[in-house]
C-alpha cells in the first residue's frame, strides 16, 4: 500500500493519456478532479493485488460519453459519487475498493477523486489496460461476469439504475440513456468480490501510469530520450513521425469518431492515417496497416512527449506515433471478437504489432 499525492496525479495523467490510446477522456479534466479531491479529502491508499481481500466488495466508477463533451461539461461531485452511492444502496453493503474500468485520461483519475471523498482505496489494476470505446470491452465481460446492475448518474440529479442480460445490453443502454443525459453520464457496474476480481484485471496498471508519466516529463526537454526509454520499458514501437494535415472529426451514436492524416516528416516519408472512435483503432501507411486494435496506439507531442488525445488533434500538429502490444486477454478468440478491428466495421485481419512491425 502506497498513498497517491497530487505529485502522484500528475504523473498518473500523463501516462494514463498514453495507455488510453487517444480515448477515456481529457486528462487535464481528469487531473483538475482528483486533484481538487486529494485536496480536500487527503491522499488516497493504492493497493495491490496481492493486498485484495478475497470477499471486499470491489466497484468500478467511470465516465461514459464522446471526449468532446467532457472537455465542456465538467463532472460535479454528486454525480461523481451517486452511482457509487445507488450501487450500495441496492446491495444493502457498503463497499470496500474503488478500481478504475480502463486506463484513460479522465476514466484512470475520476475514481481517485470518488475514492478520496469516500475515503476508500482505490485497486492498482483496471478491466482493459487501455481504454476502448464501448462498456463490453472489459476483461470482466471476457470472464463472463454479469455488469447488472448498472448504476448511472449525470449533473443535474437523476439518478438511473439498470439491469441488462448481459455487457452489450449495457452498453447499448446506457449509451442511449448518456446521450439523454447531455452526452455524459457517470457509471458504477461489474460490482465484484476481491475474488472475482484477481481473476480478471489487468495489474499495476496505475503505476505503470505514473512511471510513464515520470519518465515523459522528466525528459520534456529532450523528448526523444523520454519516448525511447518509455518504449523500452513497454516494449513498444515507434511508427511514424509526421504533421497534421487534416482531421475529420463529428459526434455520432454517443462516440467521437474519425480520421486524422499526416505527412510523414524527418525520416518518415509518404501518408499516414489513423481512424479512431473516442480511441485510436487503426494506423496505417497508405494502405499498409502499421498496428490495429486491441493494440494501443499513442500520438505524442514531436517536442515535448505529451500525449494528445483524439479531440486535442489539430492542424499543423507535428507528432510522433508509437504503438505498444495489448494485454494478452485481448489476444484470445473472444477478446478480439469483442475488441479486434472486425467488430469495428474494418475488413482487416488482426495481426500483433510486434510481428507486424518485426517485418
Amino acid at each position: 500500500m502506497r498513498l497517491l499525492t497530487e505529485e502522484s496525479i500528475e504523473k498518473i495523467a500523463i501516462g494514463a493519456a498514453v495507455l488510453g490510446t487517444g480515448g477515456g477522456g481529457d486528462p487535464y479534466v481528469g487531473k483538475l478532479l482528483a486533484k481538487q479531491a486529494i485536496k480536500k479529502y487527503g491522499p488516497v491508499k493504492l493497493i495491490s493485488i496481492e493486498e485484495l481481500e478475497d470477499d471486499a466488495l470491489v466497484v468500478p466508477v467511470s465516465g461514459m460519453g464522446a471526449p468532446t463533451i467532457t472537455i465542456e461539461k465538467l463532472l460535479s461531485e454528486v454525480e461523481l459519487t451517486a452511482p457509487l452511492e445507488k450501487m450500495e444502496e441496492l446491495l444493502n453493503k457498503k463497499v470496500d475498493v474503488i478500481i478504475p474500468i480502463e486506463i484513460g485520461g479522465i476514466n484512470s483519475l475520476m475514481p481517485i477523486a470518488v475514492a478520496a471523498q469516500k475515503g476508500l482505496p482505490i485497486l492498482d489494476a483496471d478491466a482493459m489496460g487501455r481504454a476502448f470505446p464501448e462498456a463490453q470491452m472489459v476483461t470482466f465481460y471476457l470472464a463472463g461476469y454479469k455488469s447488472s446492475p448498472v448504476t448511472m448518474a449525470d449533473e443535474k440529479g437523476n439518478t438511473v439504475v439498470i439491469y441488462p442480460k448481459d455487457g452489450i445490453w449495457a452498453e447499448r443502454l446506457a449509451r442511449t440513456l448518456t446521450i439523454e443525459m447531455g452526452g455524459s453520464s457517470s457509471v458504477s457496474d461489474y460490482a465484484l468480490s476481491g475474488k472475482q476480481v484477481k481473476s480478471a484485471v489487468v495489474e499495476n496498471t496505475l503505476t505503470i501510469a505514473e512511471n510513464i508519466g515520470k519518465t515523459l516529463m522528466e525528459n520534456r526537454s529532450n523528448a526523444q530520450v523520454g519516448i525511447n526509454k518509455m518504449l523500452e520499458d513497454l516494449k513498444g514501437y515507434k511508427l511514424f513521425e509526421g504533421k497534421i494535415v487534416d482531421i475529420k472529426r463529428e459526434l455520432k451514436g454517443g462516440f467521437t469518431r474519425g480520421h486524422a492524416y499526416f505527412k510523414g516528416i524527418n525520416e518518415y516519408t509518404g501518408d499516414y492515417t489513423i481512424l479512431f472512435q473516442n480511441e485510436h483503432l487503426i494506423a496505417k501507411k497508405d494502405d499498409e496497416i502499421l498496428c490495429t486494435t486491441p493494440d494501443l496506439i499513442a500520438v505524442l507531442d514531436l517536442e515535448t512527449g505529451i500525449p494528445i488525445t483524439t479531440e486535442r488533434m489539430k492542424y499543423g500538429s507535428r507528432v510522433v506515433v508509437v504503438a505498444f502490444p495489448c494485454n494478452y486477454q485481448w489476444r484470445s478468440e473472444k477478446g478480439l471478437e469483442v475488441a479486434g478491428p472486425k467488430y469495428f466495421g474494418y475488413e482487416v485481419d488482426y495481426v500483433p504489432v510486434e510481428k507486424i512491425q518485426g517485418k
